[in-house]
């Protein structure tokens, strides 16, 4: 990272028609945002200038820039991605608003890879609507885990200290237990140990493992998953010097706060970690891909097509998956540097 142009920070455009443009105006009208990080938006100069008069966003000022390498410091810079502006229709996914919002991460993602920008911040996709030749994925996290040639990665939503990641993603909730097994269990743990030293410091992670079904198994009669697989995992790791607990019934752990003894929660499918998670921090929730090579982070929501052009979507989320990515670009650039 050259250190005159602070940290270079992609940020995608998203779905046009859902909230991501929005709330990329609002979080960069703040100017303080510069004293952090170069923005750099992939998008279009006459799509920003569309969504800065609709929004009435006098604070939002962008210098365009022909690549991601003529890019200004301490400017919120727009590299344009396409020669033909889609129409904004707030609320309405088109044909245009996804082709928009692959072509931004298509973009993002080469100049990253190229080290032209050191780290991205994805705002909401509309999971169907940017399916293409060059996008059959079902989500953001499984493409850059496949274009960043990733052997493993990891959902992990993150708020302060509450961090809560899932075993299995994106995937239909009957097909989670024939996905679970011992070895996966193992390597997301050790992607989720990795990320928790090199990526937020810290150094003996505490990590509570969630059980897959109701009571925990209830010593196998509710299923016998966690006496098979998960306490198996558990076990081993511990036995290898790791702080890693559990499995625990995943509404009792919630219920009594007990995440808030750990560092991190495993949770084994999506809505398991990401429904408590949500409810306990929905504003200020930042969606993290940890085990990738690269930094990226996105706001915990979506494309909220209902109040998209309303003037109603909160940046919070965005504003904090910035700070995240700007945060852990810094963490990781300072373990590079050479002790004095």
């Amino acid at each position: 990272m050259d250190n005159k142009h602070k940290t270079r920070l992609g940020i995608t455009i998203g779905d046009t028609n859902g909230i991501g443009p929005e709330v990329i105006v609002k979080t960069l009208s703040d100017q303080r945002i510069l004293n952090y990080c170069t923005p750099v938006i992939y998008a279009s100069a006459g799509l920003m200038n569309k969504v800065r008069k609709s929004l009435n966003a006098d604070h939002f000022h962008f210098q365009q820039a022909a690549s991601a390498e003529a890019l200004v410091p301490r400017k919120i810079n727009v590299v344009n991605c396409w020669e033909e502006d889609p129409e904004l229709e707030p609320g309405t996914p088109t044909p245009a608003s996804g082709k928009a919002s692959l072509d931004s991460l298509l973009a993002a993602s080469k100049d990253l890879k190229a080290g032209l920008i050191d780290g991205i911040v994805t705002a909401p996709i509309d999971k169907d609507n940017i399916q293409a030749e060059d996008f059959k994925f079902p989500g953001h996290t499984e493409f850059l885990t496949s274009y960043f040639d990733a052997a493993d990665s990891l959902m992990l939503l993150v708020s302060g200290d509450l961090r809560v990641a899932t075993v299995t993603g994106h995937i239909p909730v009957k097909d989670v237990a024939s996905k679970l097994s011992f070895d996966l269990l193992i390597r997301k743990i050790t992607i989720l140990t990795e990320s928790l030293r090199r990526d937020f410091g810290i150094l003996k992670p505490r990590i509570a493992v969630l059980g897959l079904n109701p009571h925990a198994g209830e010593k196998g009669l509710l299923g016998t998953e966690e006496t098979d697989i998960i306490r198996p995992a558990v076990l081993y790791l511990k036995e290898k010097g790791h702080l890693v607990f559990g499995p625990f019934p995943a509404d009792g752990f919630f219920g009594m706060r007990q995440y808030q003894q750990v560092d991190a929660v495993l949770s084994m499918y999506h809505d398991q970690g990401l429904i408590p998670f949500k409810t306990l921090a929905m504003e200020s929730g930042v969606n993290y891909t940890a085990g990738l090579s690269v930094v990226r982070t996105s706001p915990d929501h979506g494309t909220a097509y209902d109040i998209a052009g309303k003037q109603l979507a909160d940046e919070t989320s965005f504003r904090e998956a910035l700070f995240l990515a700007c945060d852990i670009v810094k963490k990781r650039v300072s373990e590079q540097m050479p002790a004095v």
